[in-house]
């Protein structure tokens, strides 16, 4: 069996690595970067620290309009799944890349799985919101990480195409944790406890400039250092709109490694972000999140107690995140590390099972 997985930015890298782990052996395994992320610290370092093989293929999109990007990806993606005839192609998440990679193969009549299905935001201003809900309803194999995504699913009339696998980024994580635990921290100058990691990305909250510097006031105040883990898009944005990123508690670094990552929230006092990974990494690590959005996907790190949504009010930032650590729990809503092996079982089975 030929496997085709179309990955293009750093969350897609991180699920790719325990994917292409379990189907070494198993089944022919083929990778196609869109090249959606291209800075080195969003990409080559992801293949190389995760240990996950070279693309097979890189298109190069890089960045552009919503379609824009998409449509170059589609063209390239197309001559990709002809030239390799895939038994299945394996999409990843909720970026352009996954819808684009959906539309070349469905169109081609090749079969699509796709891994992460059924998470749902219900805000549908969320580009990623449209994108995952395209994705599903055209693929043919529904990989859900959690039982909330089957839910979702089954109330969309998708039960029959859906099986519960876990979350992948979750095998990742506990692999990477137990290797970085006695490394020493990637952030120079400071201590374990006494500061927060931020990451601000999203077009809702960077695109308006006055939203943009409302969320960097409220993080200039909070209490200890705050590591501004600045995105690409996010240093061009800031200074089209004349904002200055470093102000008051505020730091700005270079995005990190996931390794480096890993260890620098493991280490810190919480995590502050509208990125639907880091939330997630956050509460597996058991670190408190705040998370800058009016909803999330992951809705059990809010029922858990280890995630606050902030949409608004953004001076109240200080207080929240000072807030006292959550109960401790040993819930694992999102597996126990074995999500890729269930996925590449379902694509050997061919079907939903």
């Amino acid at each position: 069996m030929r496997v085709l997985s179309i990955v293009g930015a750093r969350p897609q890298f991180v699920k790719l690595a325990p994917v292409a782990a379990a189907a070494e052996g198993r089944l022919e395994h083929l990778i196609a970067h869109t090249g959606q992320h291209y800075d080195v610290n969003m990409s080559d370092a992801f293949f190389t620290d995760l240990g996950i093989p070279a693309p097979d293929v890189n298109l190069g999109v890089g960045s552009g309009s919503h379609g824009t990007q998409t449509a170059a990806m589609l063209e390239g993606l197309e001559k990709v799944v002809l030239d390799t005839r895939p038994d299945w192609v394996l999409v990843y998440g909720d970026t352009n890349s996954t819808l684009a990679g959906t539309l070349a193969a469905v169109k081609l009549h090749v079969p699509v799985a796709h891994l992460e299905a059924g998470l749902r935001s219900f805000n549908r201003r969320m580009p990623e919101e449209q994108n995952r809900v395209l994705t599903d309803h055209a693929a043919d194999l529904l990989l859900a990480p959690t039982e909330t995504a089957v839910g979702h699913l089954t109330r969309e009339g998708l039960a029959e195409r859906t099986v519960l696998v876990g979350d992948v980024m979750t095998d990742v994580l506990l692999r990477v944790r137990e290797a970085v635990t006695n490394q020493p921290l990637p952030l120079p100058d400071l201590a374990t406890g006494e500061y927060h990691v931020a990451t601000v990305h999203r077009p809702d909250n960077t695109d308006d400039p006055e939203r943009l510097r409302a969320i960097l006031d409220g993080l200039s105040k909070i209490d200890g250092p705050v590591v501004l883990l600045a995105h690409p898009r996010l240093r061009t944005l800031a200074a089209r709109h004349g904002i200055e990123l470093s102000t008051g508690s505020v730091t700005v670094s270079e995005p990190l490694g996931y390794p480096q990552l890993v260890n620098a929230v493991a280490h810190s006092r919480g995590v502050i972000t509208d990125s639907g990974g880091l939330q997630k990494e956050a509460f597996l690590l058991r670190v408190p999140c705040t998370t800058l959005r009016p909803e999330t996907e992951w809705v059990e790190t809010v029922e858990l107690g280890w995630n606050t949504l902030v949409n608004d009010g953004f001076e109240r930032l200080a207080g929240i995140v000072g807030r006292p650590v959550p109960a401790a729990t040993d819930a694992t809503p999102y597996g126990t590390g074995r999500a890729a092996e269930a996925a590449i079982d379902a694509l050997e089975s061919g079907r939903a099972a």
